[in-house]
This record gives structure tokens, C-alpha cells and sequence, in this order.
């Protein structure tokens, strides 16, 4: 549904920044530091009008447009064309009554988790507190409670959205089906989201946090055969996953983490046998650490403890069909101490509610596992590491997921299944025909 919109420049408070501007790099910064963008042109919107104002501002010049609201989920470094900049959209609006949440572009999760709590709600948000809420959302949204009430983007009421052809649309699931499913599991590509309705759960507390082993005197390929065997046995509301991180000996990190190798285990629970359902966790072996315990939602990102500082990385993912643990293994020690750089291995268990049929173009629903590498560090080494390890999982690989293809350019094989894929691709041809969001992991119907 077309929303009616009169604005003027004056009305959208837009004033584009160009290169040498004062400003220019500081609107630039993000979380990634391994890359940024150099548009010809930066649009720091304020309001839903600034972005009407920048879309047609770039139609008009044949401007390809990209959108940045924390800079965590970068495809490329870009140059040329027009950066849409949200961060200065952030306003969080709760409705405890119909347990919703309207977001704007540019608000964190962080944000979202603050203004929910005090009404005994929270939002289906990610690990890292300072990600962008709509983008993570756009690109699927898995949540630390992912396996009890599925994706993000399966709880969103409505969206708002500049299109290619300069109008703010009001788009719901009965408005505009079609659209309404590309915009959820396709990023960016169809449009600016200005702002979202989602639905939020009735969660003040939850069993969660970690047990950490030492990687040099526990075998990280035991831990993982015990953890896909354990997961085996826990029920569709608990969502966990398994870690592997060699730190290298560096002065930039924490005393106690140098040098070490960690691999552990995460868990977020709503139930109230958390204690009996992960006891078997500890019979692995000894542990470092244990920060096991019920905890206020508000408290919800302690579990992975993201690192909070931008740096440079690269990464990727695989969904697996099923978790050939011997492959695994050999990933492992691609990726351990003896590699190139440091890499991070996440193994997440899927299933539970993230298996249920949605109206969205959130792909690869049947995969029991998602396998992420991130490389820290330059992206050409990197990738020396994760194209191998990867390439260890090739055969019981499903595809690729949107939310955690770092660094990938506009490289888009693999991030939908081929009908997906090629609905998306017949949807770009009607609202963006010029390809004028091209700023992104592409869709392509190849």
C-alpha cells in the first residue's frame, strides 16, 4: 500500500556529504574496519522523508544505493554511487498490549532489548547487542532463542519501505504478499526499510550462558562429537551451539585469553530444567569456565559476549543437511592454533521452530546445523583459510546464509535454494528493475 508523502528538501533535512567533506570518513565508520565503502555520495537521513528524498535523488542520476546502519554485515568496499546512512533512525516504540515493537532503521538491538524488558517482553535478536535490528531482521534474524520461536523476520507485522521508484509503502503480508515475503530473507535488495513492526515474547528470564574447555588439553573434535550427539536429546525450545577460538598471544587482548585455545558450549533455555538438561555437557571433560545460570533477558548477550570493538574480519557459513563430525573435525584443525590468523567456528544447531514454513524468503529451513567461519583479520587471508575448510562441508551443504556472509562482495550463489532464488529474481525485475539496490549480496536467477 502506497503511503502518501508530501516533502520537500527543507522537509527532508538531507544534506549530502561527499568525499573531502568535514564528516565524510567519521559517517563512514563502522564495525568493520577490514573495508568501507567510498560512495560518490552519503545520505545521513533522519526521517523516512530523507530517505524518500535520497532515493529519488540517486533513480534520477543512475546512483546505485547501499544502506548502512552499524557497518557489521558489509558485503564489500564499495565505491561510487549513494550510501544511505540510518543510525540516526533510531527510535524503539513498545506496545506492551499487542506485545509488539515498532523499530526504526537504524536502532540496535541493544535498544530493542532495553526498551522491552520492563514490560517482561523481548525481542528474537541476535548475539551481538550493537547489530542493527532491521538489517539482521532482513536478512533472516537468528536469534539466541532462534530454536523456541524461529526467525525474526518470521515475527514481523508490517514494514516500511522506499522503493526504487522513490514511494514510502506500508507493506503488510495481505497489502503487498509478495513484496512483503522478498523483503524478509533478502537483505536490502528490494528497497530502504525505514521502519518494522515485530512481535516480541513473553520472556523476563531465561537458563543460559557457557562451558569453556581448554582446546589443548580437551579435543575440540571430542567436544563436538559430544555436543552433536547431546543435541540430539534436548528439547525444540533449547537453542544452543558450539565454539572454537585459538587467540593468539597478543598484547590487544585480555591477559587471561592469550594463547589460548577455547572451545565451548552455549546454551539459552526458557525451561526450568536447565541444570538436568545440560549436565551431560559436563561430563566432557574439565572445564575453564562455567557461567551456566538463570539470568534476566536483559542479560541475554552475555552468552556469547561478542567481542564490542570494531576490527577487521571476514566470514561465512554453511547450512548442513547433517553434521558429518569427522569433516568437522578436519575444519577444526584448519581453523585452530596452527592457522594463518585467528578464526572463530560457530556451530549452531538448528530445527525446533526455525523448521516451520513462514511467508518469507528466509531459505534452507530443513538444515540441523549452521556451520560460521570468521577469519579476524585482511580478507585475502582469510579466505586462504575458509575456502578449504568450507570446502570440508561441501557435500552435506545446503547453502549459504545472508546474515553472516562477511566480505563476500556481491557474491549471492548459494544464499537462497533455486526456487527462492528465482521468485526473488522475477520480484527485482517489478520493484527495482534498474537494479538501483545493487549495493549487496546479488540475486540472481543463474
Amino acid at each position: 500500500m502506497l503511503r502518501p508523502m508530501t516533502y520537500s528538501d527543507a522537509d527532508a533535512d538531507l544534506a549530502f556529504l561527499r568525499p573531502g567533506d568535514p564528516g565524510y570518513d567519521d559517517e563512514l565508520a563502522g564495525f568493520q574496519l577490514g573495508f568501507t565503502q567510498r560512495p560518490d555520495l552519503i545520505a545521513p537521513v533522519r526521517s523516512a522523508a530523507g530517505v524518500v528524498a535520497a532515493v529519488r535523488h540517486a533513480a534520477a542520476g543512475g546512483l546505485p544505493v547501499g544502506v548502512q546502519a552499524s557497518g557489521h554485515g558489509l558485503p564489500d568496499g564499495y565505491r561510487g554511487g549513494l550510501l544511505v546512512t540510518t543510525r540516526r533512525m533510531n527510535g524503539v516504540t513498545v506496545d506492551p498490549g499487542t506485545r509488539t515493537a515498532r523499530v526504526q532503521a537504524g536502532a540496535t538491538w541493544a535498544q530493542v532489548v532495553a526498551a522491552a524488558e520492563p514490560h517482561g517482553l523481548a525481542p528474537l535478536n541476535g548475539s551481538s547487542p550493537g547489530v542493527g535490528a532491521v538489517s539482521y531482521t532482513l536478512g533472516g534474524g537468528f536469534g539466541i532463542l532462534a530454536r523456541e520461536f524461529g526467525y525474526a523476520a518470521d515475527h514481523v507485522r508490517w514494514l516500511e519501505v522506499v522503493t526504487a521508484d522513490g514511494a514510502l509503502r506500508h507493506v503488510t503480508r495481505t497489502s503487498e504478499p509478495d513484496l512483503y515475503w522478498a523483503l524478509l530473507g533478502a537483505g536490502q535488495n528490494f528497497g530502504v526499510v525505514t521502519e518494522l513492526e515485530i512481535g516480541l515474547v513473553p520472556v523476563r528470564t531465561l537458563y543460559g550462558g557457557s562451558l569453556a574447555f581448554d582446546g589443548r588439553v580437551v579435543d575440540p573434535a571430542a567436544v563436538l562429537r559430544a555436543y552433536e550427539a547431546w543435541t540430539r536429546t534436548v528439547p525444540d525450545g533449547l537453542t544452543s551451539s558450539f565454539t572454537a577460538v585459538a587467540y593468539p598471544d597478543a598484547p590487544t587482548l585480555p591477559p587471561h585469553l592469550r594463547g589460548t585455545y577455547l572451545v565451548s558450549v552455549t546454551v539459552a533455555y526458557t525451561g526450568e530444567d536447565g541444570e538436568d538438561v545440560t549436565a551431560p555437557l559436563r561430563k566432557i571433560g574439565p572445564v575453564v569456565s562455567d557461567s551456566l545460570r538463570v539470568m534476566p533477558y536483559a542479560q541475554s548477550h552475555t552468552i556469547h559476549n561478542d567481542p564490542p570493538a570494531p576490527h577487521a574480519y571476514c566470514g561465512d557459513s554453511a547450512v548442513l543437511r547433517e553434521l558429518d563430525v569427522e569433516r568437522a573435525g578436519e575444519l577444526l584443525r584448519l581453523t585452530g592454533p596452527e592457522a594463518d590468523l585467528m578464526c572463530v567456528v560457530l556451530v549452531n544447531h538448528l530445527g525446533g521452530a526455525l523448521a516451520r514454513p513462514a511467508p518469507n524468503a528466509v531459505p534452507y529451513r530443513e538444515g540441523r546445523f549452521l556451520v560460521r567461519v570468521v577469519g579476524v583479520g585482511e580478507r585475502d587471508r582469510a579466505r586462504a583459510v575458509l575456502d578449504p575448510a568450507f570446502a570440508l562441508l561441501a557435500d552435506d551443504t545446503l547453502g549459504r546464509s545472508l546474515n553472516f556472509a562477511f566480505g563476500a562482495g556481491d557474491r549471492g550463489d548459494g544464499l537462497y535454494d533455486p526456487q527462492t532464488r528465482k521468485r526473488l529474481a522475477g520480484l527485482k525485475e517489478t520493484y527495482d528493475p534498474a537494479n538501483l539496490f545493487r549495493r549487496n549480496h546479488g540475486i540472481s536467477s543463474d
